[in-house]
């Protein structure tokens, strides 16, 4: 299977389960990989025949940036329920989200989660 790839996206949110991530924010950055069938794009040059990763990347944003969730699992699952229900021609998902300053004391470049998801 093809796949279209979003790395590294970073977006301001309000996501945790402590009072100072909910009040104070973080950056979160996520990672999220589409696989599906790319034949007729790579054929037709044609954007009608893809999945444009801008709508795609505007839809991680402002689910990142709404609603806070306590959990980022919920929010990386909020996200690829809304990619399945906007892009039919998806088939499965990667989607992994990091923050890069939970509050944990110690010393690490990022925590984070991945899920992986097929169309049902």
């Amino acid at each position: 299977m093809d796949k279209i790839s979003l790395n590294k996206c970073r977006f301001y949110g309000y996501h945790g389960a402590f009072k100072e991530e909910q009040t104070l924010g973080q950056i979160f950055t996520v990672d999220c990989d589409l696989f599906l069938d790319l034949t007729a794009a790579s054929l037709s040059d044609r954007l009608e025949d893809t999945v444009h990763y801008g709508q795609v990347f505007e839809l991680i944003k402002e689910l990142v940036e709404g609603t806070p969730y306590i959990l980022i699992e919920r929010l990386a699952g909020a996200i690829c329920q809304a990619i399945f229900e906007q892009f039919p021609s998806v088939q499965q998902i990667r989607c992994a989200i990091y923050k890069e300053n939970p509050p944990i004391a110690g010393h690490y470049d990022s925590v984070g989660i991945e899920l992986e998801r097929r169309r049902p």
